[in-house]
């Protein structure tokens, strides 16, 4: 049985086991395994994973491991520096989503922010990996099985069950608090919206719509009709509450 004693950066704590905890352990194998195999084997997506380090000499996921490799793991949180894809093949200033079948309320809180986020609650695991490939998407979802597709470039496991702390989680981790461009996309199917004149709308408005509220927008795709009702002014506390964690 062969070995290798692993150190994984201090943000890896809560995906852990409890027995590896503090990111220091030995771990055994057989065979020559990849990195990014050995990485997976204790549930840490590869997806996660910004450089490694073997020896102290830096590596990629596919290297080979060997008896008694000391192998250093960063989090692609913990330094941004420290992702090993290249910064031409992923545009951190345009990051786009593809959200996993459970993320509904997370999907309309990122469009409300102005962010592409693609969703349908019953996409399939291989439709969300092809779509992500395809498409250059990041996949959000709490499923790590399903980042560890080798097909999976760009990913992310969101720690948390609850959708807005899961919206911070999202700008935290890909720097996106100074994108935000809220009311730009449709909550419904994320298309674009546009300014559109109240008489041409006049009659798809309810009576108090129509009596009280002037100023609308469009979406270029499905054709709703947004305005700022009630709801407006909660939308804007919620986002002005996201920019003072910046």
């Amino acid at each position: 049985m062969k070995c290798v004693k692993f150190w994984f950066h201090s943000s890896f704590n809560e995906l852990l086991s409890t027995e590896r905890k503090g990111g220091e352990f030995i771990y055994q194998f057989n065979g020559e395994p990849s990195i990014k195999h050995l990485v997976e084997a204790v549930r840490i997506p590869h997806t996660e994973i910004g450089k490694i380090f073997v020896n102290g000499q830096e590596v990629n996921l596919s290297y080979l491991a060997q008896d008694g490799d000391k192998i250093s793991v960063y989090a692609l949180i913990s330094n941004r520096q420290y992702h090993e894809q290249d910064s031409d093949k992923f545009n951190y200033n345009d990051a786009r989503f593809i959200l996993d079948n459970h993320l509904g309320k997370l999907t309309t809180y990122l469009r409300m922010l102005g962010f592409d986020s693609r969703y349908c609650n019953d996409f399939q695991d291989e439709e969300l990996a092809e779509i992500a490939g395809n498409e250059g998407r990041v996949l959000l979802t709490r499923d790590r099985g399903l980042l560890m597709r080798r097909s999976i470039e760009y990913g992310y496991l969101l720690r948390s069950m609850d959708a807005r702390k899961q919206v911070t989680e999202v700008l935290q981790q890909y720097e996106l608090f100074n994108q935000i461009r809220p009311f730009e996309r449709c909550l419904r199917c994320n298309g674009h919206l546009q300014h559109i004149e109240k008489g041409t709308i006049l009659d798809r408005l309810e009576p108090l719509t129509k009596k009280y509220y002037n100023e609308f927008c469009i979406c270029q795709d499905c054709n709703r009709i947004y305005w700022k009702g009630s709801h407006y002014e909660r939308m804007q506390e919620f986002i002005s509450h996201l920019k003072h964690q910046n």
